[in-house]
């Protein structure tokens, strides 16, 4: 399985053309609660109904993850240890990996490089790009 954060969601939508070859169709891909929750504050703020619409339709046919018992024990795994090396990274990368870990995924796709030191002392595969 495939997890896509948040910035791939948004560069892909909006048809950053580096985002095209990262996924196929036949990939098993999800988001995570946390992905939800980003994107349904933005466009809250912006108060777009036609991107709301877009991203309604989107999250019903998208698996979504959830932020549970397991994803908070992993994601507390992967916070101390970036803690115990001194690295500081967003809280909710930290939560996004550890739900993403907690459910079997194989990797993420992102832009963001907090989740190249997560990929340090976890268990995720990252999938970088750039724009």
């Amino acid at each position: 399985m495939i997890v896509l954060d948040t910035n791939f969601l948004i560069d892909y939508f909006r048809g950053v053309k580096a985002t095209y070859d990262l996924v196929d169709e036949e990939d098993d891909i999800a988001i995570t609660t946390i992905t939800y929750h980003e994107i349904t504050t933005g466009l809250k703020r912006k108060r777009s109904k036609r991107e709301e619409k877009f991203f309604k339709r989107f999250f019903s046919e998208v698996k979504i993850l959830p932020f549970d018992v397991r994803a908070a024990e992993e994601s507390s795994n992967i916070a101390a240890r970036l803690m115990a090396i001194g690295k500081e990274v967003n809280a909710l990368d930290i939560l996004i990996a550890g739900i993403a870990i907690a459910n079997g995924a194989d990797k993420i796709i992102t832009r963001d490089p907090d989740f190249e030191e997560i990929a340090k002392v976890s268990d995720i595969n990252v999938v970088l790009y750039n724009i």
